[in-house]
C-alpha cells in the first residue's frame, strides 16, 4: 500500500506540485510569523528585566497589597545580610538594592513630581542593558550627589548633563528633607510612563534623604531567564521565615501577561485561516487528482480491491503528500527566517514606548511542530470526503471512466 501510493504520488506531477505549493506556503508561513510573535515575546521580556525590574525581586510580605500607602511598614533591615543569602544562589549572577521614594524635582524654576530609586549605581548600569543614555553616562559609585533622570523628566524641566537640580522627600518620620544633585545623565527604557516621572540617584544618598539604613526591594539577575521560576521557588522557601515574599519579573509586569495574551489569541486565529486556507487550497487539488482518476479505482475494485483499500490508499497518498510538503515548508519557513534575521526588521515604538527594536525570526521548536502538524492535518482532512466517495462508487460506473 505504502509504495503504491509513493508511486502515485509521482505519476501525478502536476495535481502534485499544486498540492505541494499550497501546503508549503501554509507552513512556511506559520513557521515565519510564529517566529516573529515570539520574538516580540523575547524581546518585550529582556527589556522589561534589563531595564526595571530584574529577573526576580524581594520585598517584605505584603509589599504589594499595602506597601504604596505605607512603604515605611515594608523596609527590608540589614539588606546586606539578605543579599548574601540570596547571591549563594548558584544561578543568581547579580543581587542589588534599592529604595524607593517619590517627592518633588526643582529646577531653580518650577517642580515635578517624581518617582525616585535609590540604587547601587554600578550593579544598576550592568542590570540595565536595555536602558539607552541618551545624553551623558550612566550614573556611577563614586557620583555622591549624581542624578540620573527620565528623558521625560529632562523635558519637563529643561534639563541636561550637569544642570543642578534640588530633590524634596518626606523622611519617613513625616519631615521635609532636600538635597542638591548634579545631573549625569538621561535615559528612556522601554516604558515612556516610567521615564516621564523617574529618577535615579545612589543608594547612600536615598537613605540619608529618607533617614533610614533600610531598603524596600532586593533586586536579582540570573544568569538565564529560563531559571526563574525555579530560583524564585528555592529563595521563597528559603527566605519565607524571614518576613520576605519572591516576585518574579512576570508577576511584576503585568503588561507583559496581557501583551502575550493578545498576541497569542492573534497568533491562534491566523493559524486557524491559515488552516481553513490550505485546507481550501489541498481540497481543490486533491478533488482534481481523485475523480481524474475513478477509471483507475474501479479497475483495482474490479481486480478484487475492497472499497476500503481504495480509501486508505487515498488517504495514504495525501498523508505522504502532507509529510512532504510540510517538510518542504518547515525548510523554506526555516530559510527565510535565517535571511530576515540576518537583515533584520525595524520596527516602531510599541504602545507606551519611546525606542522602536529590531525584529527577528526566530525559530522555535514548538512552532514547527504545531505549523507541520497543521500542514499534515490539514492534507488529510481535505482527502477523507473524496475518499470516502470515491470509493463508494458502483464498479461499473467507475469502470465507464475509462472510456
Amino acid at each position: 500500500m505504502f509504495k503504491l501510493a509513493l508511486r502515485n504520488v509521482f505519476r501525478q506531477k502536476l495535481h502534485t506540485a499544486m498540492t505541494l505549493a499550497a501546503i508549503m506556503g501554509g507552513v512556511a508561513g506559520l513557521t515565519v510569523a510564529g517566529g516573529w510573535i515570539n520574538d516580540i515575546f523575547v524581546q518585550l521580556s529582556e527589556a522589561l528585566i534589563h531595564s526595571q525590574s530584574g529577573h526576580l525581586q524581594v520585598h517584605k510580605a505584603g509589599f504589594f497589597s499595602a506597601g504604596s500607602h505605607a512603604p515605611e511598614k515594608y523596609l527590608i533591615p540589614s539588606p546586606e545580610a539578605v543579599k548574601r543569602r540570596i547571591a549563594n544562589e548558584k544561578e543568581a549572577s547579580m543581587v542589588m538594592a534599592r529604595l524607593n521614594f517619590s517627592g518633588l524635582l526643582n529646577n531653580g524654576r518650577t517642580d515635578l513630581p517624581i518617582i525616585g530609586e535609590g540604587v547601587e549605581a554600578q550593579q544598576e548600569a550592568a542590570l540595565g542593558s536595555s536602558i539607552s543614555i541618551t545624553q551623558g553616562r550612566q550614573l556611577r559609585d563614586s557620583d555622591t550627589f549624581g542624578i540620573l533622570i527620565g528623558h521625560g523628566v529632562a523635558q519637563a524641566l529643561n534639563l541636561k548633563p550637569g544642570s543642578h537640580v534640588t530633590l524634596l522627600v518626606n523622611t519617613l518620620e513625616g519631615a521635609l528633607n532636600s538635597m542638591e544633585f548634579e545631573v549625569t545623565g538621561v535615559f528612556q527604557s522601554f516604558s515612556k510612563d516610567y521615564d516621564a516621572r523617574a529618577i535615579r540617584i545612589p543608594l547612600a544618598a536615598a537613605q540619608e534623604l529618607l533617614g533610614t539604613d533600610s531598603v524596600n526591594a532586593i533586586v536579582v539577575l540570573l544568569q538565564q531567564t529560563s531559571g526563574t521560576d525555579r530560583v524564585a521557588a528555592s529563595l521563597n522557601e528559603e527566605l519565607r521565615s524571614s518576613g520576605l515574599e519572591v516576585k518574579t519579573w512576570v508577576e511584576l509586569n503585568d503588561f507583559y501577561e496581557k501583551t502575550v495574551e493578545l498576541y497569542k489569541g492573534q497568533f491562534g486565529i491566523l493559524q486557524l485561516i491559515i488552516l481553513i486556507m490550505v485546507l481550501l487550497s489541498v481540497a481543490n487539488s486533491v478533488n482534481m487528482s481523485i475523480f481524474n482518476r475513478i477509471g483507475e479505482f474501479g479497475t483495482m475494485m474490479a481486480l478484487g480491491n475492497r472499497s476500503s483499500q481504495v480509501f486508505r490508499l487515498v488517504i495514504v497518498e495525501n498523508s505522504l503528500l502532507g509529510l512532504i510538503g510540510s517538510a518542504l515548508g518547515l525548510a523554506l519557513g526555516i530559510a527565510l527566517a535565517t535571511v530576515i534575521s540576518a537583515v533584520g526588521i525595524e520596527m516602531p515604538p510599541p504602545p507606551n514606548a519611546n525606542v522602536g527594536y529590531n525584529a527577528q525570526i526566530l525559530v522555535v521548536p514548538s512552532v514547527l511542530v504545531i505549523s507541520s502538524a497543521i500542514g499534515i492535518l490539514a492534507t488529510i482532512a481535505a482527502a477523507i470526503l473524496p475518499a470516502r466517495h470515491v470509493s463508494r462508487i458502483p464498479i461499473a460506473e467507475a469502470l465507464r471512466q475509462n472510456f
